[in-house]
């Protein structure tokens, strides 16, 4: 609690020694701004110190010296060898005289210092290279702050040596004679050893760079050394090792039989090697397509591939890229999730979801509303995040084509293969609510999810529709956007579902050719070129078949009037404008191609198409066989009589037989032929009325026929009335009838009413009249 404060004020009792005033604090000048004339003595240490740093000085600059010299004298030794190699006397004498000059050179070093033992060694000419290393006392020393080795140094006192000291120079000038070795880690070393340090004699110059570093940064620079000089000797062994190897033998059918799959994996590897060098390593009765069908075989076998599929994938990628792309596929790829914008942020939900115990990341710098998620703890597709719809579950690559198609707000999008309605959401969230979605799927089962997942992400702007995709433009036309995620193969998701690898075949494959040409013919006629915003179609597939991919956007550029676009995404690899025999528009290097083994991600294909006209082109052939069909349907209505007389005449006489598509066909006249295609004409320029034009107030004129009419039928009806007994009840005029023709109300009721007034009125004076007669 603390001791209770008194607040009662107590007399003073005089100076004590607690009411004394202390005076303020006084700091010597020199403990904060030392002068140069103060002079500062220095403790038994650091005159040690300064003493090592000096001699070490020296003993550098005399090592420069000694290596020069004998680097002279080995010039001199080596040009005296080169010129008396064949003289033996000549050569000994040189020696002699070279060892004297290294004496000499050696004393005099050694005279400088006196009280120095030589070492014991080698007393050769080699002994440069031979000698061996020798024992070296290390002892820790603490390093001071640099105010004191400078102010040590100002002062240019040294202290007398010391026991310790002693060792340390007689160890140093020992070491005059073995050129820079002082730091050696052993005294045990390998020949490795003797080879470093002569390469750091060679660089004498790098002696104030060693002193400087700690005794552990020099022994990581040679650890660093002999790690580079054995990666290169495993190299050159390897390299080695595969020349000197056996030259793959081509089996044979008995050795087929007893054939593991690890045999089958080292077969595969021996037979890219031979395909890799063929000239080299194949045998010479055997041809490349041998070698090939051989490995055919085999991947077909080890990854449970049919035969189809897997010529496919050879002739889309190189052997050593195949190998990759095929253990890519055994591998599935890892869970991501896209946030959804609509109802909060990455970074919010990405701190809610580290709080649930799930380990995750950003997807890439490509995307700002993806999370990769490496593991967790409960179910991704449970949390409460997941129920409040702040994420769903969706592939890394199901996000390049909403990413490729861009949609603004406020425009009129649609995606005709919308199911389960991943990509919808997300074009939602991106136009924020905005704009009209129009999300289209003709499976009725499927259509379900595209509800369930718009109604938990909170989409508001969709209209869900379940029709045919090909027949769309006849339902709706005129959207500024369109995604098209066509049905195909799943080729690029083979470990999402591994059934692909043995159940697709040319007929499935075809089948969806066929399927994607119609819908994207379809999309591109349901789109607006004339939109300010928009005229795009992105067209994408999860497979990597150039038959749905290529082929699909080369037929439409020949069909419509479109064209090829950038996607706007940075990465992937380029589409193909060469496959085998087969030669593409070159546009078609825009599309972009994503590989499981490249960018970690699902097999995907993605195009961009601008439409810049709302015509669609007709080919020759096309309007021939228009105008035949046309001609045929409606040539009894076009026959002027007099022709008909004509031909009933020439009925009698024998025609020639046709042959070809004009075989069973009447023969028709310039006349007829002239009417038919002004008909076709008239039919290409008909105006398609679109869904969203806003309908314009403009008040319907009256065709002069139908008032003439009408004023007919009035005049007679009114001749009717008056031959019959009977007289009408109610009396109208003709120009009272025409707002009702206008759709409008007729507003004369006043005098209707005095119509009936007055004859009710007369009815009452013909009823007193006869009452009174009678």
């Amino acid at each position: 609690m603390g001791r209770k404060a008194e607040y009662t004020e107590k007399s003073k009792k005089g100076p004590g020694r607690k009411a004394r005033k202390q005076g303020p604090p006084s700091f010597p000048k020199k403990s904060f701004a030392p002068l140069e004339d103060v002079h500062k003595t220095l403790t038994h240490r650091q005159k040690q110190r300064l003493a090592k740093h000096l001699r070490k000085k020296t003993e550098l600059k005399e090592r420069q010296k000694l290596f020069k010299q004998k680097k002279k004298l080995n010039k001199k030794q080596q040009a005296y060898q080169s010129d008396s190699e064949g003289d033996e006397k000549t050569t000994l004498d040189n020696g002699h005289s070279m060892d004297q000059g290294k004496d000499e050179a050696i004393e005099a070093v050694v005279k400088q210092k006196p009280n120095k033992k030589k070492t014991k060694g080698y007393t050769d000419d080699n002994r440069d290279w031979l000698t061996p290393k020798q024992k070296k006392k290390r002892q820790a020393v603490k390093v001071d702050e640099e105010e004191k080795d400078e102010s040590g140094s100002e002062n240019g006192e040294s202290a007398p040596d010391d026991p310790v000291s002693d060792e340390n120079t007689c160890d140093d000038e020992n070491a005059v004679f073995k050129m820079g070795k002082l730091d050696d880690l052993s005294d045990e070393e390998d020949c490795d050893d003797f080879e470093e340090s002569d390469e750091e004699n060679d660089n004498p110059d790098d002696g104030d760079e060693r002193d400087d570093l700690l005794p552990i940064e020099r022994d990581c620079k040679k650890l660093k050394k002999r790690e580079a000089e054995q990666v290169k000797l495993a190299g050159e062994e390897l390299q080695m090792l595969v020349d000197q190897q056996d030259v793959f033998q081509f089996p044979e059918d008995s050795e087929e039989g007893d054939l593991t799959l690890q045999d089958v994996l080292q077969r595969i590897k021996d037979v890219n090697m031979v395909l890799s060098d063929f000239n080299k390593y194949r045998q010479p009765n055997r041809s490349r397509s041998e070698y090939m069908e051989l490995l055919k075989k085999d991947l077909c076998v080890y990854y449970s591939y049919n035969e189809f599929l897997m010529s496919k994938l050879m002739d889309i990628f190189p052997l050593s890229e195949l190998m990759e792309y095929l253990e890519a596929s055994e591998v599935a790829r890892p869970l991501t999730i896209r946030t959804n914008t609509l109802k909060t942020r990455r970074r919010d939900l990405a701190a809610a979801l580290i709080n649930r115990g799930v380990n995750l990341d950003p997807l890439g710098k490509w995307t700002k509303v993806g999370l990769v998620i490496y593991n967790s703890q409960i179910p991704l597709g449970a949390t409460p995040e997941y129920l409040a719809g702040h994420y769903i579950i969706q592939g890394a690559s199901s996000l390049l084509s909403v990413m490729a198609l861009a949609p603004q707000e406020g425009e009129r999008i649609l995606d005709m293969c919308s199911a389960p309605g991943g990509k919808g959401s997300h074009i939602a969230a991106v136009m924020k609510n905005t704009g009209a979605l129009f999300a289209n799927d003709a499976n009725k089962d499927r259509i379900k999810a595209v509800v369930a997942n718009f109604h938990r992400l909170g989409v508001v702007n969709s209209i869900i529709s379940c029709e045919d995709g090909c027949k769309f433009p006849q339902i709706m036309t005129g959207f500024d956007r369109i995604l098209l995620d066509a049905p195909c193969t799943g080729t690029g998701v083979v470990s999402k579902d591994p059934s692909v690898k043995s159940t697709k075949t040319a007929v499935d494959v075809q089948r969806c050719y066929n399927l994607q040409r119609k819908l994207l013919l379809s999309a591109i006629d349901c789109t607006d070129a004339k939109s300010s915003t928009g005229g795009y179609i992105v067209y994408s597939t999860c497979s990597i078949l150039p038959e749905e991919n290529e082929w699909v956007i080369d037929y439409a550029l020949k069909k419509r009037n479109v064209k090829l676009v950038p996607t706007g995404l940075d990465f992937g690899v380029e589409g193909f404008t060469k496959y085998r025999q087969y030669r593409f528009h070159p546009s078609l290097n825009l599309t972009r191609r994503y590989y499981p083994h490249a960018h970690n991600m699902d097999g995907f294909f993605v195009a961009k198409l601008k439409k810049f006209s709302n015509t669609i082109p007709v080919s020759q052939e096309e309007k021939k066989e228009e105008d035949e069909h046309l001609l045929d349907e409606d040539v009894t209505t076009t026959a002027p009589s007099a022709e008909h007389g004509e031909e009933l005449r020439n009925d009698n006489v024998k025609e020639p037989v046709k042959m070809g598509k004009r075989a069973g066909k009447p023969n028709l006249s310039e006349l007829e032929l002239e009417l038919k295609k002004k008909k076709l004409e008239t039919n290409k320029t008909k105006y398609v009325v679109k869904v969203f034009e806003k309908p314009t107030k403009t008040k319907k004129p009256l065709c002069a026929q139908n008032a003439d009419e009408t004023r007919h039928e009035v005049e007679r009806s009114q001749k009717r009335k008056e031959k019959s007994p009977l007289k009408s009840k109610v009396r109208i005029e003709a120009d009272e009838l025409v707002p009702l023709l206008e759709g409008k109300s007729i507003k004369k009721h006043n005098k209707l009413k005095k119509q009936q007034e007055c004859k009710q009125f007369e009815k009452l004076k013909f009823t007193k009249k006869n009452k009174s007669k009678a």
